[in-house]
């Protein structure tokens, strides 16, 4: 009975080393994401998750913050806000944001020695790199450029009107000869609704001139690095906001999407 007692012992003791050890491999580079793109479409703007929260889960990504204000670049674990206005700040730890997508990046593939890209030809280089659609993309794109055109959204009152109502009155900037970082991801089509398919980019300058939410540019030169290694995406919801629970979420949103993003 000693020896039964002493296998079963070692059995479960093995089993439980396995456990550990594969729950330890999965998400070892994950992506994390604040609420879904479909709420932050529908007005769901109220921020549930902090800055200091968010920074635990990552060294890289960008997205908003409460109430829509102004847009967020998370670069080498340091926030930056874009100001409805231009401006570039660095926002306190326990600001809220009600929309992002984090990961820690480290880059596997390098592109050096770019001249000439643009927005197009930048998702046509990196779909080159990782032609398979249905793999995560985290990418940044380091370099001079000629021009970059960004824009951020000022911050919203309630009621909350839906994102497709405020953009098209929304700040633009054009930055000219500017040295920077563009950082963004791709993600898979099966992620519509939760997140951006294809390409979603924002902006830093390293002067902190400017930056935000990317609609165009034009690359002198640079060099781009990709991470490709995302095995997982994992989504933190609001637990206790009317707003989101009781938000539309069933439409098809692609068309606002659409205009929203470009």
């Amino acid at each position: 009975m000693k020896t039964v007692n002493r296998l079963l012992s070692l059995v479960m003791s093995a089993a439980a080393i396995l456990l550990v050890s594969g729950c330890a491999s999965i998400g070892g580079d994950g992506i994390t994401q604040v609420a879904t793109i479909d709420a932050l479409l529908c007005g769901v703007y109220d921020g549930h998750v902090t800055l200091a929260q968010l920074g635990a889960r990552g060294d890289f990504g960008i997205g908003t913050f409460d109430r829509l204000d102004g847009e967020m670049v998370l670069l080498d674990g340091v926030f930056y806000k874009i100001r409805a206005d231009g401006r570039v700040c660095l926002p306190e730890p326990m600001e809220r944001t009600p929309f992002a997508c984090v990961t820690r990046f480290t880059a596997n593939e390098r592109i050096g020695g770019i001249r000439g890209l643009n927005l197009p030809s930048l998702e046509a280089a990196i779909n080159a790199v990782v032609p398979e659609p249905n793999r995560f993309c985290a990418f940044r794109l380091y370099g001079t450029f000629d021009h970059v055109r960004t824009r951020s959204v000022p911050a919203q009152d309630k009621p909350y009107r839906p994102l497709a109502e405020i953009t098209p009155n929304q700040p633009e900037f054009d930055l000219r000869n500017v040295r920077g970082t563009l950082i963004g991801f791709r993600s898979p089509p099966f992620v519509k609704g939760v997140n951006v398919p294809g390409y979603h980019l924002h902006f830093l300058a390293d002067d902190l001139s400017g930056g935000g939410h990317v609609l165009a540019f034009d690359l002198a030169e640079g060099e781009i690095e990709l991470d490709t290694r995302h095995d997982w995406l994992h989504v933190l919801l609001p637990t206790e906001s009317d707003a989101f629970a009781t938000a539309d979420l069933s439409r098809d949103r692609s068309r606002e999407l659409d205009a929203v993003e470009k």
